[in-house]
């Protein structure tokens, strides 16, 4: 089976890469160089040998026997951002997904971990100047809690320029479908609540045939906070609760064995979280 592909029970997940670039964590301000090589288990794989931190951008494609899901849709193409290299890209996201198996019309649902500019860009396309719905079919899943906090934050420049043309087009579509933070989307797969990141922040969980995996989101970054689980993120809305969040999670993840998906992770964004001593360290 392809690096970009794994199966779980009756679940298979494809990734679909946007972008993966090496660089400081700048989410991170204790992840510096030094920190960085101090892990060498993030080599080769998350980390240079300079300690730059490798990470990517992607989404995961969930193929069901009743559902194909899409869970979280990266940065999207022609997009005004106030982070500039993120703005106004051109990828090749819609080719891949549909040389994958996976054209857009044939996806019925699109998961959003939670509502942040890297995880709902593709939820619509520029077409005759117009934002529109990429994956036409779809059913789109946001958190209520999460909806409701975004909502808000229309003021906010760097909120509402995602709301507006990635977020409010689907909404006026009548696509959108408000769930509750343990949604169960469909036999296999069920929502479950890792707040701090944002309010009705969200992981994904698989279950299939006595296999378990679960995609993060982004209560996780990058594998070092499995190391440093209390680093500060400067995106986190609540860091306490993003702290305690991260730590609980890990715990059970170890526990469990079930395989993690990173939503930032690089390749091969997958492995198992396996206990050090008091610590945690990502094993792919």
């Amino acid at each position: 089976m392809p690096t970009n592909q794994w199966q779980i029970g009756d679940v298979k997940i494809t990734r679909i890469l946007e972008g993966e670039s090496a660089g400081p964590m700048f989410l991170l301000p204790d992840a510096t160089k030094e920190n960085i090589q101090a892990m060498p288990w993030l080599q080769p794989h998350f980390a240079d040998a300079e300690g730059n931190c490798i990470i990517s951008i992607h989404a995961l494609v969930l193929d069901t026997p009743t559902k194909t899901i899409v869970v979280d849709t990266c940065l999207g193409n022609d997009k005004e951002r106030a982070i500039k290299s993120w703005g106004h890209l051109q990828t090749k996201f819609i080719e891949d997904i549909t040389n994958a198996g996976y054209p857009p019309e044939s996806i019925d649902m699109v998961l959003c971990t939670h509502l942040h500019t890297d995880h709902v860009g593709w939820n619509t396309k520029l077409v005759d100047g117009k934002w529109v719905p990429t994956f036409e079919n779809a059913e789109y899943i946001f958190g209520q809690e999460e909806w409701k906090y975004t909502d808000e934050q229309r003021s906010n420049p760097m909120y509402n320029e995602f709301i507006e043309d990635s977020i409010q087009p689907v909404i006026d579509a009548g696509l959108v479908k408000f769930v509750d933070v343990n949604e169960q989307i469909c036999d296999e797969v069920k929502l479950e609540p890792t707040p701090g990141h944002t309010p009705g922040h969200v992981s994904v969980r698989i279950e299939s045939k006595g296999e378990k995996a679960v995609i993060t989101g982004d209560f996780l970054h990058h594998p070092c906070q499995m190391e440093e689980p209390y680093w500060e993120c400067s995106a986190d809305w609540d860091t306490p609760m993003a702290q305690k969040t991260r730590v609980e999670s890990l715990g059970r993840f170890a526990d469990e064995e079930l395989l993690v998906f990173g939503t930032h992770f690089a390749t091969p964004s997958a492995g198992k979280v396996v206990r050090k001593g008091k610590h945690f360290q990502f094993e792919v």
